[in-house]
């Protein structure tokens, strides 16, 4: 079920369930022996959800719904030693995506799998390549382990001809997925928001910490944040559906970039100068930030997305939790603190911090 309103780009039939809780013909349960699972995943003949990053950012929220509803969870990660709030309720395996057969064990015995696996930037330890070639490995074990749903997080605007390898990235793993034959939902948000994110609360922090806010160019590219909860709901119910579908999972305000920071300023009591910078100038300024917080500010490629209006879809909204609404309860905490992607990256056992 989608809020009222969203938008489904593109939906075709599959007999995947019925919608009164009855199985529909062409959805193979995983196999039952004696209420244990094949991979002894569940009890009782429950269906298994796999979700990747359970302990991160967007799959720890998708990941709580699911226990919320009663549903066993498991998860998929690098970081399978860091701290949760999940106790014993979510068992943790390793991507192990340079071995194929493990992989697809540790999916074996899921129903279904939601994906929010990505790097939001090149680095010399890991690469947008890398992400897809692990993601494609990764949709060939759930084929391999009859996983029946996938419920794949993307980006809005992905392109296999776009410049900017993020995108391409995207629509190269949207296109395999769609491709694969496996029953699919694809959820495509602009920006996310929430405790633990990381554009929000930097803006924030920028504002707090320096006299004035500078723009790429005039300012006027537009972004439409979702609350990550939202997602995660989004998430959840399209794990639920027969239908392929690509969905924008977008928020119910849009922004330029502009306003977003001088509102953000305003909410958090730092209002700015707002200023246009060449990108050239905003992205060494944000070099020179970057060395003292050890952390990629912004790259090349995301000052380019911003300013094509990448962020922005011509859709009505997916999530119904307003950014207005949720920073305004949280302006006096909101970018006291940095955070920081390379921290989280290099550090595999801290919880993620929030703001």
């Amino acid at each position: 079920m989608l809020p009222k309103g969203a938008d489904v780009i593109e939906s075709r039939f599959l007999r995947f369930s019925n919608g009164d809780g009855t199985q529909a013909a062409g959805f193979n349960r995983p196999a039952n022996n004696g209420g244990l699972l094949i991979g002894e995943r569940a009890v009782d003949g429950a269906l298994v959800h796999a979700v990747t990053g359970a302990y991160g950012y967007s799959g720890k929220y998708i990941a709580q719904r699911l226990l919320d509803e009663g549903q066993t969870v498991v998860t998929l990660t690098n970081s399978v030693s860091r701290s949760h709030p999940f106790g014993d309720r979510i068992k943790a395996f390793s991507f192990d995506f340079d071995q194929p057969q493990l992989l697809a064990e540790h999916l074996r015995g899921v129903s279904v799998l939601y994906n929010t696996y990505w790097v939001r930037f090149n680095h010399r330890l890991f690469k947008h390549a890398d992400a897809v070639r692990n993601t494609l490995a990764l949709f060939d074990a759930a084929r391999k382990a009859d996983v029946q749903r996938i419920v794949h997080v993307s980006i809005t605007n992905p392109s296999k001809d776009s410049p900017l390898e993020y995108f391409r990235g995207k629509a190269i793993l949207e296109e395999a997925l769609i491709e694969s034959g496996i029953s699919h939902a694809i959820l495509r948000p602009a920006v996310l928001f929430g405790k633990e994110d990381v554009l929000i609360n930097n803006i924030a922090w920028v504002l707090r910490h320096l006299p004035v806010f500078g723009v790429f160019g005039n300012g006027r590219y537009r972004l439409q944040p979702i609350y990550v909860d939202d997602l995660a709901a989004l998430a959840v119910e399209q794990g639920k559906v027969r239908e392929n579908a690509i969905i924008n999972a977008i928020g119910p305000e849009t922004f330029t970039y502009r306003e977003l920071a001088t509102k953000i300023g305003q909410w958090i009591g730092k209002p700015r100068p707002v200023v246009s910078v060449p990108p050239w100038l905003g992205y060494y300024v944000g070099r020179i930030v970057g060395t003292f917080v050890g952390d990629v500010v912004i790259t090349k490629d995301e000052i380019d997305g911003l300013m094509n209006d990448l962020l922005y879809a011509d859709s009505p909204p997916a999530g119904t939790t307003a950014l207005t609404a949720w920073v305004e309860k949280r302006a006096d905490t909101l970018g006291r603190n940095y955070t920081s992607e390379m921290a989280r990256r290099k550090d595999r056992t801290a919880a993620y911090n929030s703001n």
